[in-house]
């Protein structure tokens, strides 16, 4: 690890702007946004008439989709969908038509906050906020050792963001540890595809939902998660059978061919039961499986004991759904298999997901259009994150633990190889113990929001509060996690600033800057450059001038990787594109507009074969009881919120298209049982905590069980803190709670 750098030296970047800060009275504004080289937001720099348009990807979800901003004197006044990109036709969903008005929220961050003595946030201008991160940052690591300092990131940021981000905390401030909220949603997949593929690549492209004949879709509502997949899936002329795999009767599963209403976490052994059928009836690819794929003859054996009797009883199915279930995918000529977080927040999300890749390797659905073992992934930028945040991966989807991965990096960034870290950081859940240890002592949170989000509500945010100093660096500031913070950073949001996204089909795409942040608000880029030159390692990224320079360094890292990119030319040649799908290399161009990874076979373990995983299931982590009787799940809400809607909230047109007020899905039965009415308030109580929310009465969930969408503040503090052994994502999706009537 790095020692601790010096303070920045005189005439640094950062002397100028703090020349140009105490020349000015009130804010950071228009000389320095505007000031060449400066640190803010800059001229927007679309060149546009009175009246024009440029395109961009969109800022919320994963699927990607490009935006037509319409712009007034180069400035962003209202959009529509684009309807020649390859992702979205034409089609947006609620929240990428509102896009721009949350932006302008009254909640928007627009200078510094720094506690006072009397524990206040009062503003402060970007020199006492700089200054005061590097001071507190410093004196822990100097007390308490350089580990002691964590960061926690996001998935909604560029992906030069990330990587500038993930490279001046581990490079330059000597950091170990950080992570991102990338951990909450798609760890369980990365684990699942490096462990069985060689490298983390999810096969498909969106076509595939064109292409299919048969779609089987597992712990996915893709109507209200992923709408504008399901309008893809719509429009496939195939007149496809849809299989959907999940507990609840979600609007996916009410438009389904067959719904499999298993209970809760019994994934695994459904699928092991209908591997088994396959194998018996010889409805399997023996072909493919000897030439491309490993440890089949194990898996095999393993699953003998899955028998019908065994899997309708752990199931809650019955034995015909099952074999229809088998079947079905028997007479698929292309077959499809989908996952999300029904399967990925899960104690036991790593091996489900490699249950699911073990259909496809079997039956040869993968490699071709229209097949595939696709996990969809979550934030707008996941993909991004998982390849080049330098969180988990070293740059480029490198291991930190590889020296000659350390020396190839070292050598593109022109840094010492002995400042990269040569082990892993801990994971998100390790950081958050870490710090009830008493060895984080101090946390830097960037566009995200565990107060909020993280499992176990109420045991977060007293870990947040041990800490010594908390960093938060967000687009607003009044989030769950901004009013705990001992430092509030205000960041430009999307659409203020440039860069690339990745979405889950591997497309790159280009966003950029159609809106001024507002007051003293910076994008995450220029602040990450202004506080390496406050800390004093500014020569470090004299090459970071720009994301999009920081784009080219990427191309450097990736160079060789599955996630290969080097024949990309720069944004422009991007944007003309209608995105492009990785891999994209110098050496092997491939101009196809969709193209689905492992059509030769090849996959990325050195012996060029798949492997199957497999693992005994095991009984969920928390099983309803006689106080707690009820399993809660929990998912998506409404097509028109988002996550912990810290942006959604801020729409008045998204606003009206949910239910204002937390509430609970209950079966009828039940609520006859407990005297429960619709609309009537009732109390969900787990042994970590309880929340009141207004009874909906649906036979959408089975007797036993109850849903709370987790977008509303109190939901998390009913979730249990458990972690799939692999991944260490949290198990959002189901644990035991009670429900307490007003005369209960």
């Amino acid at each position: 690890m790095t020692t601790i750098p010096t303070p920045p030296s005189t005439g640094s970047i950062a002397d100028s702007v703090r020349n140009l800060v105490h020349q000015k009275q009130g804010p950071l504004t228009r000389e320095l946004l505007l000031e060449p080289g400066g640190f803010g937001l800059g001229r927007v720099p679309v060149r546009s008439r009175p009246t024009d348009t440029t395109d961009m990807v969109c800022g919320y979800c994963s699927t990607g989709c490009s935006l037509k901003v319409h712009l007034k004197d180069g400035e962003a006044v209202n959009l529509s969908p684009n309807p020649d990109y390859p992702v979205n036709l034409g089609m947006a969903c609620p929240k990428g038509w509102e896009a721009l008005t949350v932006l302008d929220s009254p909640d928007r961050a627009t200078t510094p906050l720094r506690k006072n003595a009397s524990g206040r946030l009062e503003p402060v201008d970007w020199d006492v906020a700089a200054s005061t991160f590097v001071d507190r940052f410093r004196a822990i690591q100097q007390q308490h050792g350089p580990d002691s300092v964590a960061f926690l990131s996001t998935g909604q940021m560029p992906t030069e963001e990330m990587a500038f981000l993930g490279a001046f905390a581990k490079f330059g401030m000597g950091l170990l540890h950080g992570d991102g909220n990338t951990r909450q949603c798609m760890a369980t997949s990365v684990v699942a595809y490096k462990q069985a593929f060689g490298f983390d690549a999810p096969p498909y492209t969106y076509q595939d939902f064109e292409d299919s004949d048969t779609i089987v879709l597992i712990g996915s509502n893709l109507c209200l998660a992923h709408p504008i997949m399901w309008e893809r899936v719509m429009r496939n002329p195939n007149d496809p059978r849809i299989v959907v795999v999940d507990p609840r009767m979600t609007e996916t599963a009410m438009n389904a061919t067959q719904h499999l209403a298993i209970a809760p976490k019994s994934d695994q052994s459904l699928l092991y039961g209908v591997a088994r059928i396959l194998i018996e009836k010889g409805w399997i690819d023996r072909d493919f499986i000897d030439a491309h794929t490993n440890d089949f003859d194990a898996f095999a054996e393993f699953v003998q004991p899955f028998t019908l009797d065994r899997v309708t009883q752990e199931t809650g199915l019955a034995a015909d759904a099952i074999e229809e279930f088998a079947r079905t995918i028997h007479k698929g000529r292309r077959v499809s298999f989908w996952w999300t977080m029904g399967v990925n927040q899960s104690y036991q999300g790593v091996r489900t997901a490699q249950a699911i890749i073990n259909l496809a390797l079997m039956t040869g659905n993968i490699g071709c259009p229209g097949t595939g073992a696709n996990s969809i992934t979550g934030q707008c930028n996941a993909m991004g994150s998982r390849l080049f945040s330098n969180t988990t991966n070293l740059l480029g989807g490198h291991d930190f633990a590889n020296a000659e991965h350390r020396q190839k990096i070292a050598g593109i960034l022109g840094i010492p190889e002995t400042v990269i870290p040569t082990e892993n950081s801990w994971a998100y859940n390790e950081i958050m113990e870490g710090i009830l240890r008493g060895r984080i002592c101090g946390l830097w949170v960037i566009c995200t929001n565990p107060a909020h989000s993280w499992i176990n509500q109420n045991l977060a945010r007293d870990i947040l509060d041990r800490l010594d100093f908390l960093v938060v660096q967000d687009m607003y500031h009044s989030t769950e996690t901004a009013r705990e913070a001992d430092l509030v950073l205000p960041a430009a949001a999307w659409g203020e600033k440039e860069g690339t996204f990745i979405n889950s089909e591997r497309r790159i795409g280009v966003l950029k800057k159609v809106h001024r942040a507002p007051g003293q608000a910076l994008s995450d880029f220029n602040i990450f450059r202004l506080l390496a030159s406050y800390w004093g390692c500014e020569n470090m990224f004299r090459n970071w001038t720009s994301p999009e320079a920081v784009f080219q360094i990427l191309k450097q890292c990736s160079a060789g990787q599955p996630c290969d990119i080097t024949g990309i030319h720069d944004y422009r040649m991007i944007d003309e594109r209608g995105g492009i799908q990785w891999p994209y290399s110098s050496q092997v161009p491939d101009d196809r507009q969709q193209r689905v990874l492992f059509e030769d076979g090849k996959f990325y373990h050195p012996d060029q074969r798949a492997k199957f995983l497999f693992e005994e299931p095991r009984p969920l982590s928390e099983a309803p009881g006689r106080e707690f009787d009820f399993i809660l799940l929990t998912g998506r809400g409404s097509a028109s919120q988002w996550h912990t809607q810290t942006r959604t909230k801020n729409s008045a047109v998204l606003r009206k298209l949910y239910p204002e007020h937390p509430f609970v899905e209950v079966n009828p039965a039940d609520a006859r049982r407990l005297g429960i009415r619709p609309n009537d308030w009732i109390t969900v109580r787990s042994q970590r905590g309880q929340m009141r929310a207004m009874a909906f009465l649906t036979p959408a969930v089975s007797p036993g069980q109850v849903f709370i969408p987790m977008h509303y503040e109190e939901t998390n503090r009913l979730t249990d803190a458990v972690f799939d052994p692999y991944s260490k994502q949290p198990s959002y999706k189901a644990c035991a709670v009670q429900l307490v009537t007003a005369t209960g």
